[in-house]
C-alpha cells in the first residue's frame, strides 16, 4: 500500500467526540480515533470515562473526560458547549455511540422504560448531530457516524424500545446525509452486531438464545469492541468521502444468512 493511501486514514490534527466512551465500544472507537491521530472527547455518564482517559492516554492529552448523562437534554447541551471550549470551538468527527437497553415483553414494556430508552438511544442522537452539524456545516466539513444497530434492520425480542430506536436512528442517518452531504458533512451509521458488551449480558451465557445466535452467524463467534475499530476510521477519514447515508453492518455476516 503507498504512502497517499495511507494518508486517507491519517486523521492527525482531528478533533473528534464519542459518546458512551467509558467502556465497550465507545471506548474501543475512541482509542482507534487517537492511534489515527485525533484527539478525542470521551462523553460518559460515570467516573469511568476518565480511568479510561488515563489507560488509552497516559499523555493527557489526546483523550479528554467529559462527565453528562445523555437522558438530560440540558446535560447534552452543557456538555457539547463544554467541548467546544476545550476544543477551541472545532469539530471534525462525531461518534453517536451512547446508548442503553432495557428488555421486557411488549405487552409489560413500562411507559417509563420506553422514554428513557429513546431519550439516550434516539433523542441524545438527534440533539448532538444537530449541534456538531452546525458546527461542521459552518466549516463546509465533517463526519458524524451514529451507531446503529441489527435493530435497525430486524424486529428483536422483548427490546420494543430499543428497535423503534435503533430504527430512528438509521432513518436519521438517510434523513441528514440528504440535506447535509452536499454541504460537506458526511453523515453514516454503523450497526454492530452481537458484540459481548455490558448491553448483552441477558444474551451471552443465555442456554436458550446464545446457541441460536451463534449458530446463525457465519463468523461463529462474538464480535468483540475492538472490532468496530476499522469502520470507525474508514468512516471518520478521507477514505470515506464519497460514502454517505450508509448503514454498514459490523455483524459477523449475521444479515446475510
Amino acid at each position: 500500500m503507498d504512502q497517499i493511501t495511507y494518508q486517507m486514514f491519517d486523521l492527525t490534527g482531528k478533533k473528534a467526540i464519542v459518546t458512551g466512551a467509558g467502556q465497550g465500544m465507545g471506548r474501543s472507537m475512541a482509542e482507534a480515533l487517537i492511534g489515527a491521530g485525533a484527539t478525542v472527547a470521551l462523553i460518559g455518564r460515570g467516573q469511568n470515562v476518565v480511568e479510561t482517559c488515563r489507560e488509552i492516554d497516559p499523555t493527557g492529552k489526546a483523550a479528554l473526560p467529559f462527565l453528562a448523562d445523555l437522558s438530560q437534554r440540558d446535560q447534552i447541551h452543557r456538555v457539547f458547549d463544554e467541548v467546544m471550549d476545550a476544543f477551541g470551538g472545532e469539530l471534525d468527527i462525531l461518534v453517536n455511540n451512547a446508548g442503553i437497553q432495557r428488555r421486557h415483553m411488549p405487552e409489560d414494556f413500562p411507559i417509563e422504560e420506553w422514554d428513557e430508552v429513546l431519550a439516550v438511544n434516539l433523542n441524545a442522537v438527534w440533539i448532538m448531530a444537530q449541534l456538531a452539524g452546525r458546527v461542521m456545516l459552518a466549516k463546509g466539513s465533517g463526519k458524524i457516524i451514529n451507531i446503529a444497530s441489527l435493530n435497525s434492520f430486524l424486529g428483536g425480542t422483548t427490546v420494543p424500545a430499543y428497535t423503534a430506536a435503533k430504527s430512528g436512528v438509521a432513518g436519521l442517518t438517510r434523513a441528514l446525509s440528504d440535506d447535509w452531504a452536499g454541504r460537506g458533512v458526511n453523515v453514516n451509521a454503523i450497526a454492530p452486531g452481537y458484540i459481548a458488551t455490558s448491553l448483552n449480558t441477558a444474551l451471552i451465557g443465555n442456554p436458550d438464545r446464545e446457541p441460536k445466535i451463534l449458530a446463525r452467524l457465519p463468523k461463529k463467534r462474538w464480535g468483540e469492541p475492538d472490532d468496530m475499530k476499522g469502520a470507525v476510521i474508514f468512516l471518520a477519514s478521507a477514505a470515506s468521502d464519497y460514502v454517505t447515508g450508509v448503514t454498514l453492518a459490523v455483524d459477523g455476516g449475521y444479515l446475510c444468512t
